[in-house]
């Protein structure tokens, strides 16, 4: 026989039975094993999951072909999840939520960075892979929903539940096809571009943390500390400073001295956090430098859950966004901000709540009807002390129907059907012009008389309601039409009734709570926690336990 021919066929035979070998250490043992695990006496990670019909359903449907594993290894898919599981920090997760510190017990150098899986016992494979199964749905679920309930923690958060639109056991089936884990959990990213920035953050944050050789302890400053003065906080907040590289190393005589060189550096560091660069060194500096790295990526990852509650909507579309702890608004378009300006938000205990509603009209020279528990709590007794408040403050009293009275004839702290409000000009509370997103708070965004008060840093200052800088370019811009020019908008601001104006669409007004963001160009922005909000969260994020139930 021609020796091509019988090299031809021996060729053929040894790749027949290397697929023969292939397949037969593919179907290992795994089978009956894998199916026992699951339907007969039930393995520890099936009576403990959240979700053991759809692992049953999956695993029944490939007749029991394990999807991690492969030849008793991690395959393409499991090394992929592994991956994931453990760059879950990244979005502020705990990864051992998603068992990997028993996946890594399972690997045969867990003390290694690359982690590898070998000679494993039948009961062990089955084991890695119902963990990994396990994992991957419950990372799934919590990017998808967030990890803790809100409506269990925050009651100032008033957005609609987000719904899930996740099919668990088609995303399982997708993967068992071979589509890209990657790109599975990428697609669940929220408000993707946002989410994705502050996750490259915080991958920098981590390795800023890798080079953390600073003792945090807390640099107490009350009052001030101006410059030229000293302080014993002055040399631990000069090295923070030179840590984040707002200052470079210097000699100095005396380290307690706020000198020149510092002081120049803190003006950078208060500007790129957003602070007045005023290079006073506060109560809200010192707060700010005292957080170390690990400080940082709590408070990111706090702000990463607070996306994923956030419900779906499109933000393409023209909307104003306004963010509390940022004491800021911004009016956008498919994105690109074409407006933006300083705010006042509730004082601390008149929070402002944070949720979304449409924006439909504008009211210029506006009344203030002033709230039942304003009246009751400041204006019955201020009248109780001055007659004549309500005249010198331009109040009058109305009935329900809307009739003015006279105030002399109401007891306002025993008769019912009567409130207070104040007439328009330039003391009233409101300003000169609200923009109205009705809403069942009863919150708004409108002027004030008092427009210094733009210029304070802490800028919690209101009964709730939202109190904007430069009022009259936001009506302009809103309005956008040539017969809303200044003179006509000026013209509306002061009259003796307000006048009011429908827009002709409805615009979304979006009121966030964020105390860390990553912008365009990946540099993290944190801002003071005014509410007091983050430490809560922080707390059920770092809980072994989802407070969500997941069934």
């Amino acid at each position: 026989m021609n020796k091509k021919i019988i090299l031809s066929i021996a060729v053929v035979v040894v790749l027949a039975l290397g697929l023969i070998w292939f397949f037969s250490q593919r179907r290992t043992d795994l089978k009956d094993e894998l199916q026992a695990a699951i339907n007969g006496e039930k393995s520890e990670v099936m009576t403990q999951s959240e979700y053991p019909q759809i692992l049953q359903e999956f695993y029944e449907a490939r007749e029991y072909v394990e999807v991690w594993l492969f030849n008793g290894s991690l395959s393409k898919s499991g090394k992929e999840l592994l991956d994931q599981l453990e760059n879950s920090k990244y979005d502020g997760l705990q990864p051992d939520d998603y068992h990997l510190a028993e996946i890594h017990a399972l690997s045969s150098n867990p003390e290694k960075e690359n982690k590898r899986f070998r000679n494993l016992s039948s009961e062990e494979k089955v084991r890695l892979e119902l963990l990994l199964s396990d994992a991957f749905l419950s990372l799934v679920h919590d990017l998808e929903n967030g990890k803790v309930d809100p409506s269990t923690l925050d009651p100032e958060w008033k957005f609609e539940k987000k719904e899930s639109e996740i099919d668990y056991l088609t995303m399982l089936n997708e993967v068992g096809n071979g589509k890209s884990v990657e790109k599975i959990v990428e697609q669940l990213y929220p408000l993707s571009e946002l989410y994705v920035q502050g996750r490259e953050a915080i991958k920098e944050l981590y390795q800023i943390h890798k080079n953390d050789t600073l003792t945090w302890e807390f640099a107490q400053v009350e009052g001030a500390i101006k410059v030229g003065e000293e302080h014993a906080a002055i040399p631990a907040l000069r090295k923070r400073l030179i840590f984040w590289d707002f200052l470079n190393s210097y000699d100095m005589e005396n380290p307690d001295l706020f000198d020149s060189t510092m002081f120049a550096g803190l003006q950078k560091y208060q500007k790129a956090n957003g602070m007045n660069p005023d290079g006073v060194i506060g109560s809200l500096v010192a707060e700010s430098l005292n957080k170390s790295p690990q400080d940082l990526i709590d408070i990111a990852a706090i702000n990463m859950e607070r996306l994923r509650w956030m419900p779906k909507m499109d933000w393409e579309q023209e909307m104003v966004v306004v963010n509390i702890a940022n004491y800021q608004l911004d009016y956008l378009i498919k994105k690109d901000t074409a407006f933006t300006a300083k705010v006042i938000v509730g004082k601390e205990y008149s929070e402002s709540p944070t949720f979304t509603a449409p924006m439909s009209y504008l009211v210029f020279s506006p009344y203030w009807n002033i709230p039942e528990s304003i009246t009751k709590d400041e204006i019955i007794p201020s009248i109780s002390k001055n007659p004549n408040y309500l005249e010198q403050k331009n109040m009058e009293v109305v009935s329900s129907s809307g009739e003015v009275v006279r105030a002399s004839k109401v007891n306002l702290s025993k008769e019912e059907g009567y409130r207070v409000r104040q007439k328009p000009g330039g003391d009233n509370s409101l300003g000169l012009v609200k923009f109205m997103f009705p809403n069942e708070y009863n919150i708004y965004i409108h002027d004030t008389p008092a427009r210094s008060l733009f210029e304070k840093e802490n800028r919690a200052l209101s009964h709730g309601c939202i109190r904007i800088q430069n009022p009259e370019q936001f009506a302009q811009i809103l309005l956008d039409s040539k017969e809303w020019d200044d003179d006509k908008i000026q013209e509306a601001m002061h009259q003796d009734k307000e006048k009011v104006v429908e827009l002709d669409r409805k615009i979304p007004v979006v009121i966030l709570y964020m105390t860390f963001w990553a912008d365009k160009d990946g540099k993290a922005n944190f801002r003071s926690d005014v509410y007091d909000r983050d430490q809560a969260l922080l707390k059920a994020l770092r809980s072994a336990k989802s407070s969500l139930d997941k069934a």
